[in-house]
């Protein structure tokens, strides 16, 4: 129960940093970002392109990540696509650019870290961050930040250079956040891993009579 509130608390601290960038104009990374700037282009609401873009990734993650990780998953994206799409009832608003990508990165980085230290993520680039963590132990930040940077640049076209600029250093604070609490939680699984084979070692010593 503890795991589903804290994976619930990690959607609503994203949605929020969504939301942020959203109403600043700007994009992301991942398939978050490229949802966004789908969003703008078409005029369409960033819920439905969300879950929709998200759908190739699932049949991947079925296949390498297993059954358990992807529905974890598919309810993450549902739920965030479903916050964000209260957005309708919100007043009309808008944030400042910079303002905007400091504090969005920072709320979706904050957020991620809590999915990825659960099991769960948003599926798209966050699913392929987890897979070369796991099989490669390639840092999960760097993943998403070469990721990000590819979608933002092709998203250049849609918000114009300036907002692009600050939708990278959104991608920046993401990663930066992201690395930092990937590298706490590995050190943290590390330490108990120790203390576990130093308890296996000593009750192996104990004399029976």
């Amino acid at each position: 129960m503890e795991k589903i509130i804290k994976v619930f608390l990690g959607i609503i601290i994203v949605s929020i940093g969504v939301l942020t960038l959203k109403h600043a104009e700007l994009i992301t990374g991942g398939t978050a970002g490229l949802a966004l700037n789908l969003s703008y282009l078409f005029s369409q609401p960033f819920s439905l392109i969300f879950f929709l873009v998200n759908i190739p990734f699932y049949i991947f993650s079925i296949l390498r990540m297993g059954w358990k990780f992807t529905l974890t998953t598919i309810v993450s994206v549902s739920l965030l696509s479903i916050l964000t799409g209260l957005d309708v009832f919100l007043p009309n608003f808008t944030v400042s650019i910079w303002i905007g990508a400091i504090i969005g990165g920072a709320f979706i980085g904050f957020g991620l870290s809590i999915l990825f230290a659960n099991g769960s993520s948003l599926g798209g680039s966050n699913i392929l961050a987890l897979f070369f963590h796991k099989r490669y132990q390639f840092n999960p930040g760097t993943t998403n930040f070469l990721f990000d940077i590819v979608v933002v640049t092709t998203g250049i076209y849609t918000v114009g250079i300036v907002r692009g600029l600050a939708s990278v250093l959104s991608i920046a604070v993401i990663s930066v956040i992201v690395s930092h609490f990937k590298s706490r939680i590995t050190e943290k699984e590390t330490e108990i891993q120790k203390t576990k084979k130093t308890a296996t070692i000593n009750a192996r010593k104990v004399p029976t009579n």
